[in-house]
């Protein structure tokens, strides 16, 4: 139990760091609504489990090929960022909103979580912090992993439920042409995060 709760404020720490992801759930969750931001918050929180269970399990034949292929995994992630960023931009809520039905629950999940897996290098994160608790990959420790993993998991969702749950409140207050200068701002900003990640791989 205490690895769970270690890693639960763990999962909970690294979903509350504004990034892109957070940008794009705070996005959808005002133009789509909170089951829509929420959905793709989880998608994070999966992203942010598998990598941690990586880590967790000691599969480093794994890791080390995600941390050896990171330039071509965030060449297509600062990419799939820039599309989202001017999907953003050139949308209007109206549009936005009427598309926001059952089947487009998965695309969004999705999407958050390849988004999350284009950052390989949370896997070395993840092995230095859960190193240091004393979860490490003997059979004897098999069980502290599942426990710290599924803390991860929570934690991370936990954040993201608060997040919908606040901006959704917001989402009342906005009209219009408030919600469409959003749009542009967010795109905007997921934007810079697409360019980043391929500045970047010149570094």
């Amino acid at each position: 139990m205490l690895f769970f709760i270690r890693g639960f404020i763990i999962g909970l720490s690294i979903a509350a760091v504004v990034g892109p992801i957070c940008l794009l759930c705070i996005h959808r969750t005002l133009d789509r609504g909170f089951l829509y931001g929420l959905v793709s918050g989880l998608g994070a929180a999966t992203a942010d489990a598998i990598y941690g269970s990586i880590a967790a399990f000691g599969l480093t034949l794994i890791a080390s090929f995600l941390v050896s292929q990171s330039a071509w995994i965030h060449l297509l992630g600062g990419a799939f960022l820039i599309y989202l960023g001017l999907k953003t931009v050139l949308s209007r809520p109206a549009e936005s909103a009427a598309k926001a039905e059952a089947n487009n629950y998965t695309g969004a999940y999705a999407s958050t979580v390849l988004l999350t897996l284009t950052n390989p290098s949370t896997i070395l994160s993840f092995a230095a912090i859960f190193a240091g608790l004393g979860v490490g990959a003997s059979r004897n420790d098999i069980l502290a992993a599942v426990f710290a993993v599924c803390g991860v998991f929570l934690g991370s969702s936990l954040w993201w439920l608060i997040l919908s749950s606040g901006i959704n409140l917001l989402r009342r207050k906005f009209n219009e042409l408030w919600l469409l200068w959003v749009n542009r701002a967010s795109g905007g900003c997921i934007i810079i995060f697409g360019v980043l990640a391929l500045v970047s791989l010149r570094a």
